[in-house]
């Protein structure tokens, strides 16, 4: 048993390259627009 299989990523697979692809779209996806959207805060015209 992998790591992945342990803690929250309690499902079979968590450890596929297809999971782990996804997750680290969604994750960097997600800083990605918080980042976009705090600049746009902080400097909005």
């Amino acid at each position: 048993m992998s790591d992945l299989d342990r803690g929250i990523m309690k499902f079979k697979g968590a450890d596929s390259p297809k999971a782990v692809a996804i997750s680290t779209f969604l994750i960097l996806g997600s800083i990605s627009a918080l980042i976009f959207w705090a600049l746009q805060v902080a400097y909005a015209n």
